[in-house]
């Protein structure tokens, strides 16, 4: 294995921008939820006229699908990813809209046949509702409760109340209060493995809300003690929670 210092150094210099993991490839791996969202994804977006997704990142799980319709929109928040989506979808024809965190979407009512998201940062149901044309529909994988918390104490401590947050019933609950029938939700606990601190750093960096104030120096303590276990032969392990919601206006 590589020095501690080096792991860090190659994991600080990485690019996290877009919403792509093939740096982690051979270092960290994560199970997949059994239904296989962009899949359903892909399907759903080959068989209507106008469809929006949400929060879509650099595009990348959108950009997997071979087929759009004719009106198609992504939206996304943070600026590096809203280019990334850009250069990424703007050439199969989608329009990438930069939108601001806690704003009302762009767009007039009754616009979509179909709303997407996989992962949203805050699901806002009545924007969703509002959105959707009559009889349109919404399809998002996200994340569920304790997500990687393993990983995520380890560096803040106990967390019990944040744990109770993305509780699949409580969004069904506030996509129903919004004016939405939720035709399905199933729910999903994958493993995560991380084979070197490097790994660790990287997805840190990446996911910023999951230990916001991390700096390799700020934690270099937790992070050596995990460097420790892994020269020792033992992966740290973790569990992600995903939950499918499928809804109708």
């Amino acid at each position: 294995m590589k020095p501690f210092d080096a792991y860090v150094a190659e994991a600080e210099a990485a690019d996290v921008s877009g919403w792509g993991f093939d740096w982690l490839d051979g270092r960290a791996s994560e199970e997949r939820p059994p239904w296989g969202y962009a899949r359903l994804l892909a399907q759903r977006l080959a068989s209507v006229e106008s469809a929006l997704d949400l929060d879509t990142g650099g595009g990348e799980v959108v950009d997997e699908a071979p087929h759009f319709p004719p009106r198609m929109y992504a939206t996304e928040a943070w600026a590096p990813n809203a280019h990334k989506a850009r250069a990424r979808l703007g050439a199969r024809g989608v329009q990438v809209v930069e939108t601001a965190a806690g704003a009302a979407l762009p767009f007039a009512d009754a616009s979509f046949a179909l709303v997407t998201s996989r992962h949203p940062v805050r699901p806002d149901w009545a924007e969703i509702h509002r959105v959707l044309q009559p009889g349109g529909h919404y399809l998002g994988q996200h994340v569920g409760p304790a997500s990687s918390f393993d990983l995520i104490e380890h560096f803040l401590g106990p967390l019990p109340v944040e744990r109770q947050r993305r509780d699949p019933q409580d969004e069904a609950a506030a996509a129903k209060a919004a004016g939405l029938t939720v035709m399905a939700l199933r729910t999903a606990r994958c493993r995560m493995v991380f084979h070197d601190v490097g790994a660790v750093v990287w997805i840190l960096r990446k996911c910023v809300w999951w230990v916001p104030d991390f700096s390799v120096a700020r934690y270099r303590d937790e992070l050596l003690a995990l460097d420790r276990r892994m020269r020792q032969g033992e992966p740290f392990v973790t569990y992600s929670t995903r939950h499918l919601i499928e809804a109708r206006r």
